[in-house]
């Protein structure tokens, strides 16, 4: 298992990129990147290998805007609200 962190979000799609030859599987919490990124989504579809979407909060306790996620709809799968350990 490998773990990528950064909060940058060219460097998010950077590695994703690379990713798109491997056999890397994903787990992503996008963070606020969830309501305002469609390029960090549009890299997930162009490397079209499934993930799995974490959101740490229950987005749908927080803000109205943060009921949009730009990523849930090409997802495996969606967790959310479960905290660090869910």
């Amino acid at each position: 298992m490998q773990v990528f962190q950064s909060n940058h979000e060219g460097v998010l799609i950077d590695r994703l990129h690379i990713a798109r030859t491997d056999g890397t599987r994903f787990i992503i919490n996008p963070a606020a990147y969830t309501h305002t990124s469609v390029a960090l989504r549009d890299a997930l579809a162009a490397i079209d290998k499934p993930f799995v979407e974490v959101q740490l909060s229950n987005v749908y306790r927080r803000e109205n805007f943060r009921h949009q996620s730009y990523f849930s709809s090409l997802a495996e799968a969606v967790i959310s609200g479960c905290g660090a350990l869910g």
